[in-house]
Formats: C-alpha cells, structure tokens, sequence
C-alpha cells in the first residue's frame, strides 16, 4: 500500500515550517537583548541558525509525534525546531574544539568573529577572541533551545515528558563529545569509536529526537522501545557516512574542506579499521600523517590511499549497509501510523544514500 504524505509535511515543507518557527522566535529575541550590548552575536546566531540545513532532528520529533497518532499542528513544529537551536549550540562548540574553519560552506562562527577581530585590528589574539565570542553563541542557542521548546504551546504535561528526554539527550551528547576527546589522544579501537558515535551523533540525530516526538504524544513504552530500535542503527549509519563524506567527499557538496577530519586526527570508525588493517609500512605512514597540523593535500591523499587499499573504506560501505537493514526491519515492526511509517522510511533513505 502507498501512503501519500501531504505537502507540507513532506521533508521539504517540515523544513520551511521549522525555519519560519526558528524565524519568528529568533525575531522575537532580538527586541529582549540588553541595551548597549554589541548586537553581532544575535546576528551571528542567526546567521548560522538559518544556514542551509538538513533540520533532521525536527523532522525525527515530528515524525515521532504523528507516529503516536498525533495530529499536524504549528506546536509540534515549534516544539521540534527547539531540536535545531540545541544542534546549533553543539555545532558551534564542536566546530571551536575541532579548530574547523568552514560549516556549511560558510566560515565557521569562532572563525567569523575572529576575522571581525582582525578587520578591526582590535588589541589581544584574535582566535581567543573567536573562540570566546562563538562559545557564549553556542550558549546562547543552548538556553535558547530550553526556552523554545517550553513555549511551544504544548500541553505542560507533555513538554515535562519530552523534556525528561531532552536531558538525557544533552547529556549523552556532552558525554560523547569528551568521549570523542579521550579517543583523539591515543590510537583508538573500532569498538571505541563506535561508541563514540552513538553517544555523541546516533542518538541525538535520530533516536532522541523520535522519541522525544512520542513523549510529548504521550507514547507507550512499546513505541519507544521500537523508536529506539530503528533509530540506533540509523543514526549509526548517518554518522558512518558522515564520516566517509568528510574524507572522500566532495567539498563543494559538504561545505567543508576534505582535508579537516585527517588533520584534526578525527578518530572515526574508518580510520580505526585502517590501522586494524594496515601493513607495518602503512602503520607507520598513519602514525607519521593522521593528525598533523601540518598535513597537505600530498598526504591526506595518501591517507586516502591506504584507507581505500587496506579496505577499510568497503568495510565502512558494508556497515552502513548492515545498519540500514536493521533500522529497516525495526521500522517494519514498529507500532506506527501508516503516514509515519512512510515519512519515516523516505528520511532513512535520504540519511544513507547522501553526499552532503
């Protein structure tokens, strides 16, 4: 049977609904900012806020609402697009650990107000005052996404159900973050790396935010327990590809430079298998590149290289494959609205088979 998902709550008018909701609450802050108080961080939040975005999270809240039975309403969208301001918030601070330089194709925030440091030749360091400018932005979207999803217009009860969520959410972002910290000061396992990535990606990209849609629907522990089946496994393929996308990607397509994550030393499932895999001359080649500032283009494709010959780049494929077919099959399963379930499926194909 073929489900028909009505225009504007197919992926691109749930994104045009979540934009317009991030709009007008953006908008309504501005009037609220405190006189005298420079107004280029509003600015800047803005600015990032509504860059070109997937606004995945909101769609998995949304999606996770109406799977309960829910009707469409402009509180579940608002609700949701809380999700966004909170991604926003760990982008930028991801993006200041990382010392990354694009996002999107745009310059990063720590970078944008480092080069308004510079322009103005102002006295101090101007990365310190990048970074210090871009964390109180990361904060301020933080705060942000609380106060958003409160005045969503929700019943309270269901916000106090979501929000129990909410902070799980968080927390397992934070500690995936330090978890991705540990990793990157040492070689790292496969094992550890995929942990990193369901703590710090998977979950918060599609498994929370599913089940903090059927929280606020006030869905049973069965929903929750099938969300949390099709969601891990998707969320885990989502960052595998991501990860692939930031070495063998198309920059023009990413919004970032190819080179970023084999400099940072990224500590990611693909690199892990490599080493697993590599000859002693290749190991020591990983050693020697992965993780130098000073990396060039001459060896981030020799990276590339040894990823591609150890066949650790194939692996990776194999395992996106793997996990989309559980997700999947949980999905199949799932005590679902029909029009969810559809809507569901169509995400998971866009998250696997993506080049950006």
């Amino acid at each position: 049977m073929t489900v028909e998902i009505a225009l504007e709550t197919d992926a691109a008018g749930l994104a045009r609904r979540c934009e317009a909701a991030l709009i007008a609450y953006l908008d309504k802050q501005r009037p609220h900012w405190p006189d005298g108080t420079p107004r280029g961080v509003l600015d800047a939040v803005r600015r990032f806020v509504l860059a070109d975005g997937k606004r995945l999270r909101p769609m998995f809240c949304y999606w996770g609402w109406r799977g309960a039975g829910r009707p469409d309403g402009e509180p579940i969208v608002t609700a949701a697009a809380a999700l966004e301001l909170f991604h926003a918030f760990a982008l930028i601070h991801d993006d200041i650990m990382d010392g990354s330089s694009l996002r999107r194709g745009h310059p990063t925030v720590h970078r944008h107000f480092a080069d308004v440091h510079t322009r103005h030749s102002w006295k101090g360091e101007a990365v310190r005052y990048g970074n210090s400018a871009a964390l109180l932005c990361g904060d301020l979207c933080a705060a942000w996404a609380d106060h958003l999803f409160h005045e969503s217009g929700l019943p309270i009860e269901g916000i106090h159900r979501g929000y129990e969520l909410f902070t799980v959410m968080r927390t397992e972002v934070i500690a995936g973050q330090y978890l991705d910290l540990v990793s990157g000061v040492g070689e790292g396992s496969v094992a550890g790396a995929l942990t990193v990535i369901r703590m710090k990606a998977a979950r918060y990209t599609v498994t929370r935010p599913l089940q903090i849609g059927a929280a606020l629907a006030d869905g049973g522990p069965a929903l929750h327990a099938a969300l949390q089946a099709f969601g891990d496994p998707l969320g885990d393929a989502f960052q595998l590809r991501d990860d692939v996308l930031g070495v063998f990607g198309d920059p023009a397509r990413t919004g970032k430079p190819v080179i970023d994550d084999l400099r940072e030393g990224k500590p990611t499932v693909m690199v892990a298998m490599a080493r697993d895999r590599a000859s002693r001359t290749q190991a020591a080649r990983i050693r020697e590149l992965f993780g130098t500032a000073s990396l060039d283009d001459t060896g981030a494709a020799e990276l590339r290289d040894i990823i591609t010959v150890t066949g650790a780049r194939e692996d990776i494929e194999d395992l996106i494959r793997r996990r989309a077919a559980e997700a999947t099959a949980a999905l199949a399963e799932a005590p679902l609205t029909d029009e969810a379930r559809a809507a569901l499926t169509g995400l998971a194909s866009s998250v696997i088979a993506r080049d950006h």
